[in-house]
């Protein structure tokens, strides 16, 4: 019987090595630039590399070189930290043929040190006399910040009772006009010291207006003034309070007296058209009867006299002429 052969080819997979991260820093501090380099090795074909950003996948550049029949694999990836990175995980994946999906990863969990940001958040919009108000001072930095310090005015708190620090909060019982002012929250760590301002304003007390007493003539400015307390800024990106003491109350009321300014305006307009046509109307030529038969009298008191209709009386008679 004759020889039959048959040939087949074997493609042998080189399995990539588990990945290694190499470049962390930690901590890192803000600002700082960091390279973070991925390697796996033995692959056939050569392997790729996927970089991820807790769930995002972001972008590095890779780099192939063969070391005999297999491969070597490298990614770097490149950050500029700031707080924003502080506890992101940043994983890179091994993706081949050989392998299952998600099977060859690795993790690393940045930590990233920053200076604090301060902000006061107040328990009231408007405070006024008789209430109390809690201003918590809210500092996040990395390491946490020390015990926050408040100052009002530039100095110390004032020695009484109804001021009560606890923590992070100033609590002010039984506000009253003595304390207007501006108050400061400070918070330091080893990067830095940040602080942040809020302008206390107390209001009075509104009184309340019986029914029967209520003004029904338009308010004034100055009544609307009484009646709306100026906002209070709120706290701003830099952690500093401004308060602009802004009224915008008048604008109503320039918007009353333009309209009043308009309404007189057109009723001058139509009392000027209505006198127009009413002399227009009014204009002509006026006859007066004068005694028949006097064409040829030298003056008027002759013609009078010597007119038809018996004129002796004629001193008597008088014509107007408006």
């Amino acid at each position: 019987m004759p020889v039959k052969t048959a040939k087949a080819f074997l493609t042998v997979l080189g399995v990539p090595e588990k990945p290694e991260i190499a470049g962390i820093t930690k901590p890192a501090k803000e600002g700082e630039e960091i390279t973070l380099t991925c390697v796996t090795s033995g692959s056939k074909p050569a392997a790729d590399i996927r970089w991820f950003r807790n769930e995002k996948e972001v972008q590095g550049a890779k780099e192939v070189n063969a070391s005999g029949k297999t491969f070597t694999v490298r990614s770097v990836l490149q950050l500029k930290v700031d707080r924003n990175d502080d506890g992101v995980a940043y994983t890179c994946r091994v993706d081949h043929v050989s392998l299952t999906p998600s099977s060859h990863q690795v993790t690393e969990v940045l930590e990233v040190h920053y200076a604090p940001r301060v902000e006061i958040t107040p328990s009231l919009t408007f405070p006024q006399e008789g209430q109390y108000l809690k201003l918590e001072c809210v500092s996040k930095g990395n390491p946490s910040p020390k015990p926050v310090l408040w100052t009002k005015d530039g100095g110390e708190l004032p020695d009484m009772d109804r001021m009560i620090v606890e923590g992070q909060e100033l609590t002010i019982m039984a506000l009253n006009k003595t304390d207007n002012g501006t108050y400061r929250c400070e918070a330091s760590n080893d990067l830095g010291t940040n602080m942040a301002e809020y302008v206390l304003f107390v209001y009075d007390v509104p009184t309340p207006v019986p029914p029967s007493s209520a003004p029904t003539s338009p308010r004034t400015p100055a009544d609307m003034t009484a009646l709306s307390p100026p906002h209070v800024s709120q706290p701003t990106g830099t952690g500093v309070l401004q308060d602009p003491n802004a009224l915008t109350q008048a604008g109503p009321d320039h918007a009353v007296i333009g309209g009043v300014v308009a309404v007189v305006v057109f009723i001058t307009l139509c009392l000027i058209i209505v006198l127009g046509r009413y002399l227009a109307r009014h204009k002509g030529t006026y006859l007066t009867h004068e005694a028949k038969g006097a064409e040829d009298a030298p003056d008027a008191d002759t013609a009078i006299i010597n007119a038809e209709g018996n004129q002796a009386h004629a001193e008597e008679k008088k014509e107007y002429f408006i």
